[in-house]
Order: structure tokens, then C-alpha cells, then sequence
């Protein structure tokens, strides 16, 4: 593969965003593109496998494995944050939903005054990505580059769940994406032949094996720093294999790095707020206040139970069921693990659900790192719309120290009663009697947890991310000061630089955030097209 000196444009990071983008901009076979990844390719089985946890352990190279400051709301805990780190970024590791969040979700976004990211905006973008095996109606596509499954073969007791919810008097959805989001069922996943259908396979790959010789991507490389002729972002400076590099662009740079990476390249390239980079020793080139601001994240408390039967993935003997996935692609090797769920309001005149249930056939703590020596299954119960928002900044000027990340978790006393309710309406499911044949005792939150004060304390001792951070480049109309970017998701103040990820929403959507990432970048590069 020959580098050039110079490309029309630099994407830096290969994940949802990147991926997506890198495809479509490659639609033209004029243009030289170049894709920087910080992380190695996606060569793992395990990454292949659904069921597979190549991102766990302390040594994994696939897992940024970011960690907040002391959260001052959730008893001073530092929270664990997995981002995916290699092609494909967090499509790689992720439980595979294929989830849009709530038309309400854009219409706010164009009511911020973002136009053109309206639900009736962004839903052909969706339907132009998807590649939905049930077939195209007004709601999803056929054809597009990332395939959307039913689930082949899930636990019988995730159907239970779903039974159980039907008896607490939720109604049954076949699709969460279609016309009604509100209500229970089992997910859409991102799987081709019961294999993990990453944005790598679905789009990166795909991009360079159709334009060999002008799409080039390079792994394993750290990107430093942007650089600037005055208001002019004009290339990048990054470092791969010990070699200092420079990429320059003849039209753009696209960030997307995501809700981390993205604002702490603006910061180490002088784009931020001034009086932050002033702190730590970098010049601002550039003052914007907005960039790591405005960080927004799903909480989640996650309850579990335990199984009197053996009907559990915990019950499952390990080797029987990789052996099951290879040889006929059937068991818990094809499984998201988190299976079934559902949207809940937890009062009346809400415009959209305030929670997200994820039900898992197994017990789940400290994001799977730890086995329970016990059979059970788990309900996460998420808090959809958090008021509170927090913060990215820089430890150091080294590009290879990880920021400072403060979610700020439960500062907002509505985020707690969202969460306590939640809990309440989960517990109330797990207790109907379509789950009698499996139920044992409660192991979390357990009998120390009955009024709603002691489920709160339990909350702020028990809750974790569910991964879904976004916000930290927020585009906005000129009127708002903190905006990073425009409706287009070009940076403000500069030209020849773009962020395009999840760091530009505005608020973070009801629902799983890779679709919706997705499909930002399937709009940003519509948009580039169309301007070409």
C-alpha cells in the first residue's frame, strides 16, 4: 500500500462514525482517503462470535478501558467506561442492538435549532444504512450496509421475562424502531449469519476492497495533535510504529474519535475552553468553551436474581457452547446477552419513555469482569433522559494519558427518582408469574433495599454506565455559546475540520446509541457529497 504525501480528507478514528463515513466519501474512486485508527485491526474470533468478550481483562488491545474521576453522587466511586479500540470502534465489542431511540429524540434536536436533524430528516438515513432481513417498509431499509437480524436463537427464560412484563400490564413490541417505541420485547441486533456485523465489516471494509488503491487505513496509530495554518485545519501530526508522521488534507479532517477521543484531540490541538488549556500548559488556538462539556451518559442499576433452575447462561458448560457456535452457529454463542427489554414511562405525561429495561440470562456485575459463582439472570434498568451532564478535560499535554472524565452522575435529583421508579416497575416484573418456574431469592438490590430512600442508596453504592456517552462537541445554532460544531458538524471558528460521532448530539437519545451514531455519519457525508 502506498501512503501519499497529502489526501482529500483524514478521518481520525475508524469506529461507527468513521467507518460509515470512510464508505460513503469512498463512493467517489477520485478521492484519496486516509483512516487513522488508534487501535489494532479486528482480527479476533471473539470479536467475531456475539457471544464472545475479547474487550474483557486488563490486557485486551481492543478496549480504551477508561476509567471517571470519583463520582461526588455515587459515594465517590470511579466508574468503569469500555470504549471500543480497533476497527470498528465500539461496534466491535458492544451487545450488537440495533436500537434508533424516539422520534421525539430528533424533533427535540431540530427544535435546539438544528436543522435537518428532525426525525423526519434522519429516518432516511437510517433506512439508506440498514440492511433489515424482515424486509423494508416506512420504517427500514433493504440493501443498505449494515445488516439487522432477529435473534436466532435466545433463551427460553428471555421470553419469559417478556411474558412477565405482558402480566405487569406492558404491552408487547415486535419492533422498537418502528411506529410505537413504548412497550416489551426482544431486540434487532447487528449480526450477518450469526456473526457480530461491526461497521468494519459492514462499511470499512467493504470501502477498501472497492478502492484499493485510494483508501488506506493505518492501525496502531496515535494521533496527536491537529494542525492549524491560522483558522485552517490542514493535517494531522500522529505516531505509528515509533515514527513521527504528518497527513495533510487538501479539503477536510473528520474527527471521529467519539464522546473522549474527539474532545481531547480539539483540546491537545489548542481548541477548547482557553482558560482550561491555559491550566495545563497549551496555547489556545482557538477559544471554544464547549468542546468537553456537555457530557451525557445512560445510567444503569442493574438487577439480579437468582435461578432456581438451569436455565441460565451461568448453567451453560463453556466449551459445549463454543463447540455449538462453530460447528452450526446455534446456543449461547449467538447471543447479544442482553436479550429482551423494553421502554417504560415512569409517570404519565411524558412525551417519550424515561427507561430502558436490558434483560440478561446470566449474571452480570462490573460489566461482566467478574464471574458470580451462582445461576441467575439480570434486569438493567436505565434512566433514559439524564438532566445532569458533566465534563471531558485533559490530565496532561501527552496524547497517550487518558482525560479526565467527570459524568457527574446523579447531580440532578430527577435522574435519582428516575431510577428509583425504574427499579420499582423492574422488580415488579421480575415478581409476576411468568417467572415462577426460575425465580430463587433477590441477590441485588436484596432485602436491604425496601423503601425508596434505601433503593437510592443502594443506586448511588450499585449503579454503572451502560455505555452510551455522547454530547462532548455538541452542534447547535450560532446563538448557543456552546456549541462546537454546526448542523453540518463543521467546527466553529475553523474551516477544514468536522466532527462526526456521537460527541455532536446534542442530548443523548432514548435508546442504544451505535444506530443513531451511524446514522449521523450517514447524513454529515450526504451532506459532503451533495457540496462536492
Amino acid at each position: 500500500m502506498r501512503l501519499y504525501d497529502s489526501y482529500d480528507y483524514v478521518i481520525v478514528g475508524a469506529g461507527s462514525a468513521g467507518s460509515a463515513i470512510a464508505n460513503r466519501l469512498g463512493e467517489d474512486y477520485r478521492l484519496r482517503i486516509l483512516i487513522i485508527e488508534a487501535g489494532p485491526p479486528d482480527t479476533s474470533f471473539l470479536l467475531k462470535m456475539p457471544a464472545g468478550f475479547a474487550s474483557l481483562g486488563e490486557k485486551s488491545p481492543y478496549n480504551w478501558r477508561y476509567e471517571t474521576v470519583p463520582q461526588k453522587h455515587c459515594n465517590d466511586r470511579r466508574m468503569y467506561w469500555p470504549r471500543g479500540k480497533t476497527l470498528g470502534g465500539s461496534s466491535a465489542i458492544n451487545a450488537m442492538l440495533y436500537v434508533r431511540g424516539n422520534a421525539w429524540d430528533y424533533d427535540h434536536w431540530r427544535q435546539l435549532g438544528n436543522e435537518g436533524w428532525s426525525y423526519d430528516d434522519v429516518l432516511p438515513f437510517f433506512k439508506k444504512a440498514e440492511n433489515n432481513e424482515r424486509g423494508g417498509d416506512d420504517f427500514h431499509g433493504t440493501g443498505g450496509p449494515l445488516n439487522v437480524a432477529d435473534q436466532v436463537d435466545p433463551a427460553p427464560i428471555s421470553e419469559a421475562f417478556v411474558k412477565a412484563a405482558e402480566q405487569a400490564g406492558h404491552k408487547r413490541v415486535k419492533d422498537f424502531n418502528g411506529a410505537t417505541q413504548e412497550g416489551v420485547g426482544f431486540y434487532q441486533v447487528t449480526q450477518k449469519n450469526q456473526e457480530r456485523w461491526s461497521t468494519a465489516s459492514a462499511y470499512l471494509r467493504p470501502a477498501v476492497e472497492r478502492n484499493k488503491n485510494n483508501v488506506h487505513v493505518v492501525s496502531n496509530a496515535m494521533v496527536e495533535r491537529i494542525i492549524l495554518d491560522k483558522n485552517h485545519a490542514m493535517g494531522v501530526r500522529y505516531s505509528v510504529n515509533g515514527r513521527d508522521e504528518v497527513a495533510r488534507t487538501e479539503r477536510e479532517i473528520i474527527l471521529c474519535g467519539g464522546a473522549v477521543n474527539s474532545p481531547q484531540l480539539l483540546m491537545l490541538s489548542g481548541i477548547g475552553p482557553a482558560d482550561h488549556l491555559n491550566s495545563i500548559g497549551i496555547r489556545p488556538l482557538l477559544d471554544l468553551p464547549g468542546v468537553g462539556g456537555n457530557l451525557q451518559d445512560h445510567l444503569d442499576a442493574g438487577l439480579l436474581q437468582a435461578c432456581k433452575t438451569r436455565d441460565t447462561y451461568d448453567a451453560a458448560n463453556k466449551l459445549w457452547s463454543l463447540w455449538q457456535y462453530k460447528m452450526n452457529k446455534k446456543g449461547p454463542g449467538t447471543s447479544p446477552i442482553a436479550e429482551s427489554g423494553g421502554f417504560l414511562s415512569t409517570r404519565g405525561g411524558l412525551a417519550a419513555p424515561d427507561i430502558q429495561l436490558h434483560f440478561l440470562p446470566a449474571l452480570v456485575v462490573d460489566h461482566g469482569r467478574t464471574r458470580l459463582k451462582k445461576n441467575g439472570y439480570t434486569l438493567h434498568v436505565c434512566a433514559l433522559r439524564p438532566e445532569s451532564a458533566g465534563t471531558i478535560r485533559l490530565k496532561s499535554t501527552k496524547p497517550g494519558d487518558h482525560p479526565l472524565i467527570d459524568a457527574n452522575y446523579l447531580a440532578e435529583r430527577r435522574d435519582l427518582d428516575t431510577l428509583v421508579a425504574g427499579v420499582k416497575m423492574g422488580r415488579d416484573i421480575l415478581a409476576q408469574s411468568g417467572l415462577d418456574p426460575y425465580r430463587a431469592e433477590e441477590l441485588e438490590p436484596g432485602p436491604v433495599a425496601k423503601t425508596d430512600a434505601e433503593i437510592a442508596q443502594w443506586i448511588r453504592a450499585k449503579c454503572e454506565t451502560i455505555y452510551h456517552p455522547v454530547g462532548t462537541c455538541k452542534m447547535g445554532p450560532d446563538s448557543d455559546a456552546m456549541a462546537v460544531v454546526d448542523n453540518q458538524c463543521r467546527v466553529r471558528g475553523l474551516t477544514g475540520l468536522r466532527v462526526v460521532d456521537a460527541s455532536v448530539m446534542p442530548t443523548v437519545i432514548g435508546g442504544n446509541t451505535n444506530a443513531p451514531t451511524i446514522m449521523i455519519a450517514e447524513r454529515v457525508a450526504a451532506w459532503m457529497q451533495a457540496a462536492a
